[in-house]
């Protein structure tokens, strides 16, 4: 009987384009987006503007400085600080470089001339990016000018970076060196879209059933077993997603080459367990609200809840305790702990067990609403 609603299903996901758009178009031109979006790991050539009070070849050369870093390009000159606020109150710069006037005098005589930027952290990464690059030019700067005082007074060059730098930081980023934001972002948002569909198709399949008074015929194939019905119908989406979700790794792994310093395959048996949790919480929602319109509501809110609560792009220690807890309600979560622990850190499978049992705990959501779904399929009309 399983393998009859099976064909049943299969024979209605041929005849709706709406699902095909869901389940392999959407994903994939989600893919191409994110992947484009980020394909150098970090924003590039950031527009700044630089307002140079000083225009001596001390203060041109810091500027060539700031120019060569990757991230930033100084756009526009401006003559005064004013005229570069309102530049970048229109939008047209993300950052000022301030270099004032005396500058190179001041160097000289000692009087600690100051240099300001300004960055517009309205555009969180555009702006710590350009604070990043902007800071690392000054501190530079300073450092020169430290040197080159110090050669004057005889002293060493051992001597003098040993003042500027007393203590020597030696980092070593782990799981990401590069510090690719592609590397890190991608692999979760692109898993995040695929459960929100997910979770969508779910619903829509089970609640076009009773709008289009079809639920009869459909548990009729099942055996009047809401069980079965409810496997044969999900089952060829499963293959489906599975399928688009090892094409989205193929991409990831082997033609962006991200790392994955454990095993690929407790990635695919992660993406697997996901896929599972995200259709038992479609369940869940339709048969909480067995009307398609609220249902699919359910499914788009809890879905995009999914990516400000799940940790990657916002601490859930820093969380509210309660927020917290709650975050482990969302498969999402518990598939980027995987993510973290399997992929970038290479943890023993032990230490990620417990994620993986909680995505597979998801089934038993649908546990908890058969008998009233089975009911609704049954008795209930479709009210718009």
């Amino acid at each position: 009987m399983i393998l009859q609603t099976a064909r049943r299903e299969i024979e209605r996901l041929c005849k709706n384009k709406i699902y095909w758009f869901c389940m392999i178009v959407a994903p994939l031109i989600s893919l191409l987006f994110f992947i484009s979006l980020m394909y150098n790991g970090l924003p590039t050539k950031l527009p700044a503007g630089l307002v140079d009070l000083d225009n001596s070849s001390p203060s041109r050369n810091l500027a060539r400085q700031l120019d060569a870093f990757a991230g930033t390009k100084i756009t526009a000159h401006y003559p005064s600080f004013e005229e570069a606020r309102k530049s970048m109150q229109r939008g047209e710069i993300y950052g000022i470089f301030l270099i004032p006037g005396h500058f190179a005098q001041d160097v000289v005589v000692e009087k600690q001339p100051k240099i300001s930027f300004y960055t517009n952290n309205s555009y969180l990464i555009a702006g710590s990016l350009l604070f990043r690059d902007m800071k690392t030019v000054a501190n530079l700067a300073s450092g020169s000018v430290v040197l080159q005082m110090g050669r004057a007074r005889g002293y060493t060059n051992a001597q003098i970076i040993a003042s500027i730098q007393p203590i020597l930081i030696d980092t070593h980023p782990i799981g990401n060196p590069w510090l690719n934001y592609s590397v890190y972002l991608n692999n979760v948002i692109l898993l995040g879209i695929l459960s929100l569909l997910i979770m969508c198709v779910t619903v829509y399949s089970i609640g076009s059933e009773i709008k289009g008074k079809t639920a009869g015929e459909w548990l009729k194939t099942g055996n009047n077993s809401i069980l079965q019905s409810l496997i044969g119908k999900l089952l060829p989406q499963t293959i489906i997603f599975f399928i688009v979700g090892l094409m989205m790794f193929a991409v990831l792994y082997l033609f962006m080459e991200f790392p994955v310093n454990g095993s690929i395959w407790n990635m695919i048996l992660a993406l697997l367990f996901f896929i599972f949790a995200s259709q038992s919480l479609g369940v869940f929602m339709i048969g909480c609200f067995p009307t398609l319109r609220l249902g699919l509501s359910f499914a788009c809110i809890w879905g995009m809840i999914s990516f400000s609560i799940s940790g990657f792009s916002y601490p859930v220690d820093a969380m509210y305790p309660a927020v917290q807890l709650m975050s482990n309600l969302f498969p999402l979560r518990h598939y980027f702990l995987i993510y973290v622990d399997q992929a970038l850190n290479s943890r023993a499978l032990f230490y990620s067990w417990p994620h993986y049992m909680a995505l597979l705990a998801f089934g038993l959501l649908p546990i908890i609403v058969l008998r009233s779904l089975k009911w609704s399929l049954q008795y209930k009309s479709y009210q718009p």
